[in-house]
């Protein structure tokens, strides 16, 4: 078994970029039949593929901020044989269910963050991983995201505006002395979230507001006297020490009528991300749940880790 203390993990993946104008998402579970050596085999070959993608992507078209982030699921983790001990609060995410809502769990091995100011590059991206990828698992969710407006999330309202800034971002993504073995590392939660458009566009926009915490065409956030305690903002947000850096996308489909934001955080620490999902769905207090679930389902719920650069270099070794 390979122990963490040879290797090296200092140089982060692109996890604290700003959400581009293009964006691929994929999930990937092993195959259950398949011998552990092919599995293993194509697994160094895709974090090799990785490494050699971002850095290729840097060096031919700079200006161009395509990148791709590589995650790890708890199970594939342990099937993988990766090093031991594992990052401290890596685990298979349980499901919180509240009154009426639930932040369902769900299976995921694998998990593909490409960003591209580009669409074809992202294409490209998404494709050649997939060409490794579809000998030794199965993608479950593919979705494609684009910046819509002003960063705005299809329901209209301006999104990731509490996300930290400057070398905050590292701050809060990043893993630091906390857990010296993964330092460069950051946990990855992601959350695929359909919307109910009919009932939403029914509420006046004033309603909408309330639902979210801030205004709608301004993006200001309403002062605490004013603002629901089952607002969006008041509960998500759980103070300026805990944040996560978000990079939340919206995607549509108009034949199937599937609108919806695919909800992804990068953080230092996964205990701030479980406390924000109990405040959504469980309530602050119990039972005050965020009423932006009232129009947002999550279909998805998955948590992974994402590896330092150097540490995906080494397991691509």
């Amino acid at each position: 078994m390979t122990t963490n203390n040879n290797l090296s993990s200092n140089n982060p993946q692109n996890v604290t970029d700003y959400p581009n104008n293009n964006t691929y998402f994929l999930v990937w579970n092993l195959k259950e039949e398949l011998p552990q050596e092919q599995v293993q085999g194509v697994f160094r070959r895709v974090c090799a593929l990785i490494v050699n993608l971002n850095n290729s992507a840097l060096d031919r078209f700079p200006d161009s901020k395509a990148s791709c982030v590589m995650s790890i699921g708890y199970e594939a983790w342990l099937k993988l044989d990766l090093p031991k001990p594992l990052p401290k609060e890596l685990k298979s995410f349980e499901t919180i269910a509240g009154v009426k809502h639930s932040a369902i769990a769900t299976k995921g091995d694998l998990h593909f963050h490409i960003r591209a100011d580009v669409k074809s590059f992202a294409y490209d991206m998404a494709t050649v991983i997939s060409g490794f990828m579809k000998e030794i698992a199965d993608c479950v969710v593919e979705v494609q995201g684009f910046r819509y407006w002003d960063s705005r999330s299809i329901l209209g309202f301006v999104d990731g505006t509490e996300n930290p800034h400057g070398a905050e971002r590292g701050y809060f993504a990043i893993i630091g002395d906390q857990d010296p073995a993964y330092k460069g590392g950051s946990y990855l939660f992601v959350q695929k979230y359909l919307h109910n458009l009919d009932a939403w566009k029914s509420l006046p926009v004033e309603e909408q507001e309330k639902v979210i915490g801030r205004s709608k065409e301004q993006d200001i956030e309403m002062s605490d006297e004013v603002k629901p305690k089952n607002s969006h903002i008041a509960l998500a947000n759980i103070g300026d020490d805990f944040k996560v850096v978000r990079d939340n996308m919206p995607f549509g489909n108009v034949a199937t009528n599937e609108m919806g934001t695919y909800f992804i955080c990068y953080a230092s620490t996964f205990t701030t991300v479980e406390k924000m999902l109990r405040n959504m769905f469980l309530g602050d207090p119990v039972g005050n749940y965020d009423r932006i679930l009232d129009f947002s389902t999550a279909v998805t719920g998955t948590l992974f880790f994402a590896p330092s650069m150097d540490m995906l270099d080494e397991f691509g070794g």
